[in-house]
């Protein structure tokens, strides 16, 4: 399983349940990505997304603590809102057998995508982390682990890339255990 994440210089995720900033780059690698993979989100995380609902071509594992909450699924994604770890743990484990059965990865197959507490909770079910490294700090309310303070190393990193319109610098990095 892989954790994907924008953070700041002090891995500062989010504000308000939004995103720190509006980075392009990073919402296309973020598609990149995630496209036809499993991804798992807290509930609010996911009413932070466009119109409140999944993104297309993509699985939700959703995970709440209201047993009465629900989304609607729609042409283009799956959705299970499930209300444990075990829960989302049991998901997992069927995406990861559906993509050796494909011949694909079954590491791959799915992605932590946040809020703070839903990537603390799988923080060491995860093997691998996409960070999107913005050189900038935020005011930020919500973060990340700090994965260099952690142990965890970098086995590929981006060029730096420029944001056009802000001018915003960041890096894209895979960050492993060892």
């Amino acid at each position: 399983m892989n954790a994907i994440v924008a953070v700041d210089e002090n891995w500062g995720i989010g504000k308000n349940n939004d995103l720190l900033c509006h980075l392009p780059g990073d919402l296309k690698y973020y598609k990149e990505k995630t496209l036809d993979k499993c991804v798992i989100f807290g509930q609010k995380t996911l009413e932070s997304l466009p119109g409140s609902k999944p993104l297309p071509r993509r699985d939700h594992i959703v995970l709440s603590d209201d047993p009465s909450y629900k989304v609607e699924t729609g042409e283009g994604y799956a959705c299970d809102v499930v209300h444990s770890k075990a829960e989302v743990m049991e998901l997992v484990a069927e995406y990861e057998a559906a993509a050796r059965k494909m011949g694909e990865a079954p590491a791959e197959a799915v992605f932590v995508c946040g809020g703070a507490s839903i990537y603390e909770l799988f923080l060491h079910d995860c093997d691998a982390f996409y960070v999107t490294k913005m050189h900038k700090t935020f005011d930020a309310d919500r973060f990340f682990p700090n994965l260099d303070e952690m142990g965890l190393k970098i086995t590929w990193e981006s060029e730096l890339q420029t944001d056009e319109a802000s001018g915003m610098q960041y890096t894209f990095q895979k960050y492993e255990r060892e």
